[in-house]
């Protein structure tokens, strides 16, 4: 059994319902939910494409048990994401811009694999840069030890310089 994080969120749609959903098909598809952060609101992170002026995402972070690989793990979540509306576009993630979505659900680590292939790469290479992350993540794993910063969670966000605001929405 390993433990994989995962990162939950959206901006379009019933939000809460979403989550919840995803939070659902997560046990089904890819292992049991052990522990789960508060939801918090966030401004969206990042350019986005076209001018667009989007919602505020909501984020949830899950500690999940599996017996399935990462790469197995990866094509749940994405499985998952197209069962809940969301469509992803072929170009590389970030050459046009971030796009608003009804759910994302991110591979954050495993447990302390380090993993960098074409299609994943283990830990996220740009959690510890943002505060979104870093917050629901804290609730569940504070002690999680960074595989490559060699850092707690806890460390990481107090030392992230994302400014940005991360507002606990439920308990």
């Amino acid at each position: 059994m390993s433990t994989l994080y995962l990162l939950i969120g959206g901006n379009q749609g019933d939000r809460l319902q979403t989550i919840t959903q995803a939070a659902d098909l997560i046990r089904q598809r890819i292992g049991s939910v052990v522990a789960c952060s508060r939801i918090y609101e966030t401004a969206p992170w990042g350019v986005f494409a076209d001018g667009e002026k989007p919602q505020n995402f909501y984020n949830q972070a899950l500690e999940v048990a599996t017996l399935l690989s990462p790469h197995e793990a990866l094509k749940e979540a994405l499985e998952t994401e197209r069962m809940l509306g969301r469509r992803r576009s072929h170009g590389k993630a970030g050459t046009q811009g971030y796009a608003s979505r009804p759910i994302d659900i991110d591979l954050i680590c495993y447990d302390r694999l380090v993993i960098d292939t074409p299609d994943l790469t283990l830990p996220h290479p740009r959690m510890h840069l943002r505060r979104f992350v870093l917050q629901p993540m804290c609730d569940i794993a504070p002690y999680y030890n960074h595989p490559i910063l060699n850092k707690t969670l806890t460390e990481l966000l107090n030392e992230c310089t994302d400014t940005s605001s991360c507002l606990c929405c439920s308990q």
